[in-house]
């Protein structure tokens, strides 16, 4: 069973897998301040939108953590810098702008305490949210585990598993928990230019978990659907809007389509903390661009001319007109995506 873990709270500290380091080294990085956090979110350290929420909350209780006890406005001062600046960080993944504002919520309901309770009231916070979303990836698991066939050859991107969630994974989750009702799990796993999620972090986890997965670059995918190899897609999400259209790594979009030609369901894994009902559609989603230098060099190597202009957005849009099915704790999500997403955000 992949045992690692992504984020925990030690002595004051918050302690992170180190995960631009895998699958060479297990690192483990011992945070004692919010901007700790705030670069570990912008270097990819920490990564995927479940566990960048809770990076994000354990943030702010760092933020306050050593602050003078008899300081109240200095202590709601440190609390709400970090809170702005850990916003700052990453503009797609939906469970941090979420996770944030349940902390907020947290603090704005306790400010009559003492500091130090209000500090003890922060860390429960941070902690229930991280068993939170470990018992939702739970259900997303079991709700779409029913999805998949007795023998299911599965194609994922990215990387959706333990390392980006609190623990157990939501497109992996849904693995996991098929193999544990015992179907048969393959896994083809895409590698996920230019930073190799799928390479570096899916392989090593499935692999940790004795999954049978087979490593392939994402040119190849058209050609393993072609070959029927694949008989369902499934993915993780950064932010998933009121009509269904959702934001995940790029590349993502590129397999719903040739998912579509070839016959293939393509589903969306992902907890309601991910889903932005006040945003109508894809278009209206901040994306996010990134260095350059993420593509001319690879594993530190320069691999295209130093100088070439070069185009590096970090996610994509799927249009729900794509998508077979949601997969969330609460149920399984069918279009029209406008009307039960709206169902199962009231319920």
């Amino acid at each position: 069973m992949f045992d690692y873990q992504t984020i925990s709270w030690q002595n004051g500290k918050v302690l992170l897998l180190d995960q631009q380091q895998l699958p060479n080294e297990l690192v483990a990085l011992a945070i004692s301040d919010y901007r700790g956090i705030v670069k570990s979110i912008q270097e990819l350290k920490v990564r995927g939108a479940p566990a960048i929420g809770l990076a994000a909350a354990y943030g702010v209780v760092l933020s306050v953590w050593n602050v003078d006890e008899s300081d109240r406005a200095g202590f709601i001062e440190k609390a709400n810098q970090a809170i702005e600046e850990i916003k700052k960080t990453r503009p797609t993944a939906k469970n941090m702008f979420w996770a944030l504002e349940q902390m907020r919520r947290v603090l704005s309901k306790n400010l009559s305490l003492p500091l130090r309770d209000i500090k003890q009231a922060l860390l429960r916070e941070a902690q229930r949210l991280q068993q939170d979303d470990i018992d939702r990836c739970r259900r997303i698991g079991a709700n779409g585990a029913e999805l998949l066939p007795n023998r299911a050859n599965v194609l994922t991107h990215c990387n959706a598993g333990a390392l980006a969630t609190g623990g157990y994974g939501t497109a992996l989750g849904v693995l996991r928990t098929a193999r544990e009702r015992g179907k048969k799990v393959c896994v083809y796993a895409c590698e996920t230019r230019p930073l190799l999620q799928g390479a570096r972090l899916t392989t090593f986890e499935l692999l940790e978990d004795g999954f049978d997965v087979t490593l392939i670059t994402d040119s190849m995918a058209a050609f393993v659907m072609a070959e029927a190899k694949v008989n369902a897609v499934i993915v993780g999400a950064d932010r998933i809007v009121a009509n269904g259209d959702v934001a995940n790594k790029i590349g993502t979009y590129g397999l719903a389509v040739l998912a579509q030609y070839h016959k293939i369901p393509f589903y969306v894994a992902a907890p309601l903390s991910t889903f932005d009902p006040d945003t109508p559609v894809g278009d209206q989603i901040p994306l996010e661009e990134r260095d350059g230098d993420e593509v001319r060099r690879c594993g530190g190597q320069l691999v295209a001319p130093e100088d070439v202009a070069v185009y590096n957005p970090a996610f994509d849009v799927t249009p729900h007109q794509l998508i077979t099915a949601l997969v969330t704790e609460k149920g399984v999500l069918y279009p029209p995506f406008s009307k039960s997403i709206l169902e199962k955000i009231k319920s």
